[in-house]
């Protein structure tokens, strides 16, 4: 199943990072996974202790949840408590700890994933709108009307949420009250999702683009124009930007000025997989069936996983382990030793998983096409 290149684990042993590592974080008693990008800009948890390669295979399944229709997007874990939507038009929030359901609000359409912050869950949805609800009670605080469908997820940061639409547009708003702070036009429609490092808002664009706008203003700093549309959500680590293409490529870009420092060819599509970065390592998914592990600083092939099918999912990293779905209808759902590419763990939801996991507190979440949500832990 999997294929492991020796010449590129020698090269990461010789690697230099850009920087000396990720940004130092201090970490909670109690971790959450508040958004798609989570703590760092780049689907990494540094702070979970709990799951990790010596007792990942143990994971079992510790509750579903059904709704109408398939769970696409990723779950946010936040205080006990999980958020995710579903394409039969609802958010919902259950219980971390047994499933059960708290609250869910019908907006209509498809939701992506939820971001939650100071007491808020803020999702987009294919209906146009973005929306605030109040994390206890799913009560709607506020929404507001984007000119086409919303696929992006928020990111929300110093009071501000930013989210793409299909009308074309990147939009900034305040977050105590929906109200319009700023949009960009790009050339096409904005189903990435926003990250955010050091005042600037990175994004991509189905205009082949990939943009880096000025977080108080929606000014553009510059863009840098791949081969192909860009439904990949950036992720920001060591002053580098990485994105996938519909070009099959994997690009890493100085995030000051949007320089290419390099790029990866893939056999297919880097669509909907979007890079989790950790300890020197992008991990990615392709339409080519194969997760992938390249050096941060040289996009050297460190090691591929070949899963079946598509890979769709993004990829999320803790304590050594990477997670990961595929449209394969036999095992879907991977656990994978970051450092060599080892199956450590697999499991078959019984239809495809397109969403991506989230790992918190020793509990794996992760939405799958059968239309459940899914929780798992050790015994």
């Amino acid at each position: 199943m999997k294929r492991i290149s020796i010449v590129s684990l020698i090269l990461s042993v010789c690697f230099v990072p850009v920087a000396s590592a990720q940004k130092t974080i201090t970490c909670p008693p109690t971790v959450n996974w508040t958004e798609f990008h989570t703590i760092d800009m780049a689907r990494w948890n540094p702070c979970e202790t709990v799951l990790g390669v010596s007792n990942v295979g143990s994971l079992q399944l510790k509750w579903t949840y059904q709704t109408g229709a398939q769970v696409g997007g990723s779950p946010a874990v936040v205080n006990g408590v999980v958020y995710f939507g579903s394409d039969d038009g609802s958010v919902r929030a259950v219980k971390a700890d047994t499933g059960a359901l708290l609250w869910s609000h019908y907006t209509g359409g498809g939701e992506s994933s939820p971001a939650v912050a100071n007491g808020v869950v803020y999702v987009g949805s294919w209906n146009g709108n973005v929306y605030a609800l109040n994390a206890r009670t799913g009560a709607k605080l506020w929404n507001y009307i984007t000119g086409a469908d919303v696929h992006s997820s928020p990111l929300v940061a110093k009071g501000v949420v930013y989210i793409g639409s299909n009308d074309y547009n990147v939009y900034a708003l305040n977050a105590s009250t929906g109200t319009l702070l700023w949009s960009y036009t790009t050339g096409n429609q904005v189903n990435s999702s926003p990250a955010i490092a050091n005042g600037v808002v990175y994004v991509g664009s189905l205009d082949n683009n990939v943009y880096a706008l000025n977080a108080d203003t929606g000014a553009k700093l510059w863009s840098y124009t791949t081969g192909g549309g860009i439904y990949s959500s950036p992720a920001v680590a060591y002053g580098v930007v990485y994105v996938g293409s519909q070009d099959n490529n994997v690009y890493a870009l100085n995030a000051k000025t949007g320089r290419k420092l390099w790029s990866y060819a893939s056999g297919d599509w880097v669509q909907w997989s979007s890079p989790a970065v950790a300890n020197g390592v992008v991990y990615v998914g392709s339409f080519d069936h194969n997760l992938y592990a390249l050096n941060a600083g040289t996009g050297a092939l460190l090691w591929s996983y070949t899963t079946g099918y598509w890979v769709v999912s993004s990829p999320a990293v803790a304590n050594g382990v990477v997670y990961v779905g595929s449209w394969y209808s036999g095992n879907n759902l991977f656990a994978l030793d970051a450092t060599t590419g080892a199956e450590l763990w697999t499991y078959s939801t019984g239809f495809y998983v397109s969403a991506s996991p989230t790992v918190a507190n020793g509990m794996l979440c992760v939405g799958s096409d059968t239309g459940r949500m899914y929780a798992f832990d050790l015994p």
